[in-house]
């Protein structure tokens, strides 16, 4: 049975649509079997064509720069080299500690594949010629081009709702009402209250970024992030920072993508959590994957997207405490992610092609906007 929760869902959001951490490195668990007959079971990655899992199999290795949560990406690396025997190591980092880790690497990557994580900066990697066109065979399971580079550079694999996630224990204590959309956010009443997620070094935060500019337009939105951050109180390297530190009181309202609030609820038990959906409306993440430009096991690398671009792979993610909608027509959604209200279909348009031009300018304008503040309070170690 569910936790009980306290979950506010508030106000309805403009028509129809268009994360991120400290690091660590793993290696997936010996497979239970190498042997290069075998292929992965019927109706799923099988998809891959024999001869390229038998090139990736001879190329027996894959490194993986995961931005998804760190359970997630363990359990889908774990997976596949159970399913082919190739030996898989893996490193979880925010989205934009792949993306200056891959810039400094200029086309001479140490990975193969990025997994998880908001397209904005796989798009500012693509537009820098960084990742590698791959036509995948398992996208025709996406229920969208949307969800998909158009040169295939990047694919999707989740999508995920833009939100508040509040303590209600810690606002009712404090006689504060909860907030109901992005404006209220800059009441001095919330000052020191709020916590989100470093422009510099998470998507999540470029997403914020690009969602406030596409909201209020270019300067209204860069005056909305300088008029909000005299109410925050930390910026942490990760998207999903935030939502981990509301439970305990220590954030008492965090920025970032509601599905990671489930996962405080569901797995951590922290019933005194509610999500809010802005009232004016909200944006939301694509989840990518896609392979670096010059990487070392190309042909693993392809085997990779069409694993990922598959049942086998993204649910996983429901099973690991990730409860993002899935963009493939052939997976099983996560049904508790309906059970809070939320909507996948319910978000504002978003101007991806804006974004992929423009974040990097747009952060480093906010940036600019925030003087002596940016200095002290975006630290990226």
């Amino acid at each position: 049975m569910k936790k009980l929760i306290a979950a506010i869902l508030t106000g309805a959001i403009a028509a129809s649509l268009m994360a991120c951490g400290g690091s660590s490195t793993s290696t997936a668990q010996p497979a239970e079997s190498t042997k290069t007959e075998s292929t992965a079971p019927a109706g799923s990655t099988a998809e891959a064509a024999d001869d390229l899992v038998e090139a990736a199999k001879a190329e027996g290795t894959l490194v993986v720069y995961g931005s998804c949560e760190e359970d997630y990406l363990a359990a889908a690396c774990e997976n596949f080299q159970k399913l082919y025997g190739i030996e898989v190591q893996y490193q979880r980092l925010s989205t934009g500690e792949v993306q200056s880790k891959i810039e400094e690497e200029n086309k001479n990557p140490s990975g193969d594949v990025w997994f998880g994580g908001t397209t904005d900066p796989y798009n500012v990697a693509a537009s820098e010629g960084l990742l590698m066109p791959y036509e995948a065979k398992n996208a025709s399971h996406l229920i969208s081009d949307t969800y998909r580079d158009a040169n295939g550079c990047w694919y999707g694999i989740y999508k995920g709702i833009l939100g508040f996630m509040v303590n209600t224990d810690e606002l009712d204590r404090m006689g504060l009402e909860t907030p109901a959309d992005w404006k209220d956010l800059l009441d001095e009443k919330y000052k020191g209250l709020i916590w989100l997620s470093n422009y510099n070094t998470a998507g999540t935060a470029k997403l914020v970024v690009n969602t406030m500019i596409q909201k209020y337009g270019h300067d209204e939105g860069i005056q909305y992030l300088v008029d909000l951050d005299k109410n925050i109180q930390v910026y942490t390297k990760s998207g999903s920072g935030p939502s981990k530190n509301v439970g305990t009181g220590e954030c008492v309202i965090g920025i970032g993508f509601l599905h990671d609030g489930i996962t405080q609820i569901e797995d951590n038990g922290y019933g005194n959590i509610g999500l809010v959906i802005p009232s004016s409306g909200t944006s939301f993440e694509i989840g990518a994957t896609a392979i670096f430009e010059g990487c070392k096991h190309p042909n693993a690398a392809k085997l990779w997207i069409e694993y990922a671009l598959s049942p086998d792979c993204v649910e996983l993610a429901a099973q690991n405490g990730s409860y993002q909608f899935l963009v493939i027509d052939n997976a099983k959604q996560p049904e508790i992610a309906t059970s809070f209200g939320l909507d996948p279909d319910n978000v504002m348009e978003y101007d991806f092609e804006d974004a992929k031009e423009n974040t990097t300018k747009y952060v480093e304008e906010v940036m600019t906007a925030l003087g002596s503040a940016a200095d002290d309070r975006f630290k990226t170690e």
